[in-house]
């Protein structure tokens, strides 16, 4: 147990962690992504909701 936990911490120093800037495009990147399907799925919804309705209105008729 205790050469895993070394084992790891000696990996840990090898590690290049993302500066701020970085991060920072990497965040809106990710948020433009989900904006992006959210609105798409939205719409898909929205379509398939009205198609749905219209012949709902086709058999009530």
């Amino acid at each position: 147990m205790w050469k895993f936990l070394k084992e790891v911490r000696e990996e840990l120093r090898h590690v290049v962690w993302p500066g701020k800037e970085e991060i920072r495009s990497s965040t809106i990147v990710v948020l433009l992504t989900v904006i992006v399907i959210s609105v798409f799925l939205y719409s898909t919804d929205y379509v398939f909701e009205k198609v749905f309705e219209f012949f709902v209105s086709l058999g009530a008729g």
